[in-house]
């Protein structure tokens, strides 16, 4: 429901411009009288009068409705309302015009008209009951749909949180058994992994409020995870990174990549025995950026398809929720390669 503010700034919206059609309407009013023979005072005095009731009555429509409304099947109660309001409106004139005008040629005159004036003063407030009603009721509709917008925004950013959250105990889960396995043969390499995963975790956290950051802060932190990654499989992970000096500006969801590298590496190096290279390019053009992560892979030896998993499935969830669209995640297999390729709108 509006506040009184907003009907005071929406009542000013309505009234100010119209005063000059107030103004005319009396003028019209009084110019009626003086052709039907009254002197210009009666005519100022029944005009001023009959305008003033009719523009108080749009004010108290104003107010009543801004505080209840009919429901919208009542149009029976409403049309009685409006009746109401115009009887008293006529009722008011019939009682105070003879106070203020002793002529007894217009007080016949007045019982005359009282039917036309009645009609009239119906009309009127039928007339500002439909108009303060389409106000009121767009008013609602703008802020319930604002609302809306906000509890929807509050939602996504929540699931946004709840994602980015969740990624880190994944990752970490699979870095801490990592840790685990190097401890007892290689404690040197398992020391080392550990300070990697403190400064990849310090990293997450220092940009944890940021929602986008640049291709290049990304690629920096991707950095510090294929590190820990290295520590684990030595020799046999290779990384190759290629970006356009455009792309390096663009902008990109913060931890976007990582989950991509990780089912990277997890497809090409779990089931082989040598070295695997896992390629990154970037590259920017025509308001987008597309980053496309390479990997090898067996198919004879793959149990799941590739690019299953809960990294990628939030992946795409998160893409979701930050641009409406599904068609951001593309993933492709040809002869023993596999290429995971995620475009971001910059516009």
């Amino acid at each position: 429901m509006s506040t009184p503010k907003i009907f005071k700034s929406q009542l000013l919206l309505l009234v100010v411009p119209r005063i000059p059609l107030w103004i005319i309407w009396s003028a019209i009013q009084t110019w009626v009288l003086v052709l039907a023979g009254f002197s210009l005072k009666i005519a100022l005095t029944d005009s001023l009068v009959s305008t003033g009731l009719l523009l108080m009555i749009g004010l108290a429509v104003g107010k009543a409705l801004q505080y209840y409304r009919p429901d919208k099947g009542k149009f029976l109660y409403i049309f009685a309302w409006i009746l109401g309001i115009a009887a008293i409106g006529t009722g008011i004139i019939k009682w105070a015009l003879p106070l203020l005008i002793s002529d007894g040629i217009y007080n016949r005159f007045l019982s005359d008209t009282l039917p036309v004036r009645f009609y009239i003063s119906f009309l009127m407030t039928g007339w500002l009951t439909l108009l303060y009603w389409l106000l009121f009721s767009f008013n609602d509709l703008r802020q319930n749909e604002k609302r809306k917008r906000e509890a929807e925004e509050i939602s996504r950013d929540a699931e946004l949180y709840k994602l980015r959250q969740q990624l880190q105990p994944h990752f970490l889960f699979n870095s801490l058994n990592s840790i685990s396995a190097l401890t007892a043969n290689r404690p040197e390499e398992a020391r080392h992994m550990i300070q990697q995963l403190a400064d990849f975790l310090r990293g997450t956290l220092k940009n944890d409020e940021k929602a986008m950051v640049s291709l290049r802060e990304e690629l920096q932190h991707l950095a510090l995870y294929l590190n820990i990654e290295k520590v684990r499989f030595g020799h046999r992970l290779n990384t190759e990174i290629n970006n356009d000096d455009a792309a390096l500006n663009c902008l990109i969801p913060q931890m976007i990549l990582q989950p991509i590298v990780e089912n990277a590496i997890k497809y090409g190096l779990y089931d082989t025995a040598g070295s695997v290279t896992i390629a990154i390019h970037a590259s920017a053009g025509e308001g987008i950026l597309k980053v496309s992560v390479q990997n090898p892979f067996d198919p004879q030896t793959q149990v799941s398809k590739p690019g299953a998993g809960f990294g990628l499935n939030s992946l795409q969830r998160r893409l979701y929720l930050l641009y409406a669209r599904n068609n951001l995640i593309d993933t492709r297999a040809e002869g023993s390669l596999f290429t995971t390729t995620v475009t971001i709108p910059q516009s």
